[in-house]
């Protein structure tokens, strides 16, 4: 009579795992993809920050046979040649510092997108900004 028991037992058992499984692949699946869009996000702000690093320093460097050229353009086309290599739209934007001895603001701002959004409601678009500022050089 136990051994009729045990595999009685047994036999409602057998879609355990199943349900257990369909349970966790969720999460786990969340979770992994996850990291996928947080490793991509993160590259992506590299690339911003490379972007306007470059165009600031080309704004902060004068044009070369002047003592005070303002190279705003050429860094602004610079910064946004890196973004448009890397796949982002082109944003770059360099102040024009004004005053002789003032510093160059370099900025951009990029709406990453995030893959797994249709999954988590109320996830869309991450604002990405980068600033850098660095002094004139003469």
């Amino acid at each position: 009579m136990r051994a009729k028991r045990i595999r009685d037992t047994r036999k409602n058992e057998r879609g355990q795992s199943l349900v257990e499984f369909a349970l966790v692949v969720p999460m786990l699946l969340l979770l992994v993809f996850g990291i996928a869009e947080l490793g991509r996000a993160w590259m992506t702000k590299n690339i911003l920050t490379g972007a306007v690093r470059e165009a600031a320093r080309i704004a902060a460097v004068p044009v070369p046979g002047t003592t005070m050229g303002w190279n705003g353009p050429a860094a602004t086309a610079r910064g946004n040649q890196i973004l448009v290599a890397a796949g982002i739209p082109p944003t770059v934007s360099v102040s024009d510092p004004g005053t002789e001895n003032g510093d160059v603001i370099a900025t951009v701002t990029y709406n990453f997108p995030v893959a797994i959004a249709g999954f988590i409601p109320g996830l869309g678009n991450i604002a990405l900004t980068s600033t850098t500022t660095m002094r004139r050089e003469y």
